[in-house]
């Protein structure tokens, strides 16, 4: 009966005992406190590059829509202002579409040339397509670029990231030719 008594007299003491509490309770959240801390830089990091992008077509569109005419070369060299906006983050994985567009008179887009950062020709020419409202109420050019990041998520916690490793991030910009009726490429 005594050894009885003893370990319930052991088993209460130390229901009582209150040190290490804080060590648990620690050790249960620091868990979460880093995936919190962790998915806030993730998030910081994919609006960072999503701005970059973003910069990154406007200024392509920008430059092209300054020139009265371009050709392969040129555009071919836009790849190097997307890779610079894009620096320090990889800047190898995206997609570059250029293309120049006639909007007439009845507020048609038509594609007058076009081209990729791999020098193909992505939309036919003299194919329509649409544009931005902004751009359909009178007769113009206009430069539109297509800008698509694949980020590549750091996500520490490889099982929670099974089907997620890659976001696309993509931006569209348009600019009004500045310099000219019709931008023209004379070689694409």
């Amino acid at each position: 009966m005594p050894a009885i008594r003893l370990t319930f007299a052991s088993l209460r003491s130390l229901l009582r005992d209150r040190r290490g509490l804080g060590g648990v309770e620690f050790a249960i959240v620091t868990p979460l406190l880093i995936m919190i801390y962790v998915g806030a830089f993730e998030l910081s990091l994919g609006f960072t590059v999503a701005g970059k992008a973003a910069r990154a077509s406007s200024a392509v569109a920008d430059l092209v829509s300054q020139q009265t005419d371009v050709n392969k070369t040129y555009l071919g060299n836009m790849s190097n202002v997307v890779k610079s906006i894009l620096a320090p983050y990889e800047g190898s994985k995206y997609t570059l579409k250029i293309t120049g567009i006639k909007v007439d008179a009845a507020n048609t887009g038509t594609v007058v040339w076009s081209r990729d950062q791999d020098g193909a020709v992505p939309y036919a020419v003299n194919s329509t397509t649409t544009v931005p409202t902004q751009f359909t109420a009178t007769e113009a050019f206009i430069v539109r670029t297509e800008l698509s990041i694949e980020h590549e998520l750091l996500m520490f916690a490889p099982s929670l990231a099974s089907s997620t490793k890659t976001v696309n991030l993509s931006k569209t910009a348009y600019f009004r030719s500045r310099q000219a009726e019709t931008i023209k490429c004379s070689d694409c």
